[in-house]
């Protein structure tokens, strides 16, 4: 599964929904960016969006949104149940798909610095992108809410922000920005009105006071509905389950006389947590998720969406043929180069190329993603060459097959620039993993030759003789000059084997 990031935004607007619709409508801004869901609490005055989308994607999406809430919720008139700290109060990413929690970490630390650095907004970052044990749990973050907050983060070191200024922004408060494992948002109603019931059960339940490990509980008074509610957080569903915190406030309710009336879910939740619940009330034998209709469904449907690039490949169609192949060994190159650098960036004894290889990190990537572009632009190249020739108008082939020339021109062009930074990485990155910066530079050079190879034989069915000699020469500098740094890769490479 291709890399996928869930962000779950929670704003501190519960009651207007045209806010929360212009704070939506500012996120899925851009094209690929998918909203999923959202919802709104008027009691606790806070609202939760969930949207999914490229990692690529997700920084600029979830800035839009944090901007957008803080041009429109005032955190120094806000009241509300639920605790808070900011117009965005958190903004937690989940890693989905192959996406792994260091790769949302760095999504983390990218959006805490834009918010902090562009909106003067205090980030603290939270569960896995903590930048110190204290601030892992979101509570002790969040301790003092906005204006406990507000009125210590000048003068306690220990409110000191991660991102952005040691000053509470009066508007917009303050934001925590993490990553963490799917959670299940779950509350359970009360036929009572004691909110003393509701506190006892959760504290019950709830991990800082001897609960369950990964529950974390709060009770409410929920007066629309005379009733008491106990809110949750259920932050490891696959090790504390849904029934079973269910079945503990069922039994604990039962010691002050009082039922449960209902539950909830809030936003989205894996179907695997559901799964469980089924499971465990109808005592099901023998029951696996591939017997649900729609799981079945969509395992069909993923076998059958298509072969993979390198079928598409050994196919008898001729493309994708090796222009195709060569731009995927570029991206590759530029893949691995940019691992190279995550494995170095933060390691102690790196710290003197931690901006140089940041900074090349986020240029490979870059590059990587236009490489892979690339493996279907030269199919289409090709494709084009097939349909002009069917005119047989000479100036609709002429310009065809020059555009053909030109794309793997281009690979030649963007894998020079990767193994240049290869070089780099071979020679600073993390020296145990220098066989994979070697890699990457016999990935690049064979993307510029083969791209070569893809070059000259579009120049041979030309006209344009100026074309042809530009070309050319231009694609022989190219194999002249990666030629040389693949060399010195190689070289610096086995002198550490």
């Amino acid at each position: 599964m291709a890399k996928l990031v869930e962000c779950v935004p929670n704003f501190s607007e519960g009651r207007r929904p045209e806010v929360i619709e212009a704070i939506c409508k500012a996120i899925t801004e851009e094209e690929g960016v998918i909203l999923l869901d959202h919802e709104m609490d008027g009691d606790h005055n806070r609202a939760v969006v969930t949207f999914v989308c490229d990692p690529k994607l997700a920084v600029d999406a979830a800035f839009r949104g944090i901007k957008k809430a803080s041009e429109l919720i005032d955190m120094s008139t806000h009241k509300g149940e639920h605790p808070r700290m900011g117009a965005c109060d958190v903004c937690p990413f989940i890693p989905l798909g192959d996406m792994t929690i260091e790769d949302a970490v760095e999504l983390a630390n990218k959006l805490g610095k834009k918010v902090g650095d562009e909106l003067d907004i205090p980030v603290y970052l939270y569960e896995d992108a903590a930048s110190t044990p204290k601030r892992k749990n979101l509570a002790k973050v969040r301790k003092g809410q906005y204006e406990g907050i507000r009125d210590s983060i000048e003068t306690d070191k220990s409110r000191k922000p991660d991102y952005g200024p040691a000053k509470m922004n009066i508007k917009a408060g303050a934001t925590a920005i993490g990553v963490r494992f799917p959670l299940v948002a779950f509350n359970v109603y009360l036929d009572t009105n004691k909110k003393w019931i509701a506190d006892n059960i959760a504290d019950a339940i709830r991990s800082i006071k001897g609960g369950y490990r990964f529950v974390k509980a709060l009770g409410f008074e929920i007066k629309e509905r005379d009733q008491v509610q106990i809110s949750m957080n259920l932050v490891n569903y696959t090790k504390t389950p849904i029934f079973r915190v269910f079945e503990t406030i069922k039994s604990e309710a039962a010691r002050y006389g009082v039922n449960v009336t209902s539950s909830e879910v809030v936003g989205l939740l894996p179907n695997d947590a559901l799964v469980d619940v089924s499971d465990f009330y109808l005592r099901l034998e023998n029951f696996t998720k591939e017997q649900i209709l729609e799981e079945k469904l969509a395992g069909a449907n993923t076998g059958t969406q298509g072969e993979s690039f390198y079928d598409e490949v050994a196919s008898s169609s001729p493309a994708p043929g090796g222009g195709s192949v060569a731009a995927s060994a570029g991206a590759l190159s530029a893949a691995l180069s940019a691992m190279v650098c995550r494995l170095t960036v933060g390691k102690k004894s790196y710290k003197d190329v931690k901006d140089e290889l940041s900074d090349i990190r986020d240029k490979c990537d870059v590059l990587k993603d236009e490489l892979e572009k690339l493996v279907e632009t030269d199919k289409e190249a090709f494709n084009k060459v097939m349909e002009a020739f069917k005119t047989k108008d000479d100036d609709q082939i002429e310009k065809a097959t020059q555009y053909a020339a030109q794309v793997p021109l281009t690979v030649m062009q963007k894998s020079l620039e990767v193994i240049k930074m290869a070089e780099v990485v071979a020679d600073k990155g993390n020296e145990n993993s220098v066989t994979d910066a070697g890699v990457a530079g016999l990935m690049g050079m064979a993307a510029i030759e083969g791209a070569g190879y893809n070059v000259k034989i579009n120049l041979t069915s030309l006209q344009d003789k100026s074309f042809i000699e530009k070309t050319k020469k231009e694609a022989e500098a190219l194999i002249s000059e990666g030629t040389e740094v693949a060399k010195r890769i190689k070289k610096r490479v086995e002198s550490l084997l």
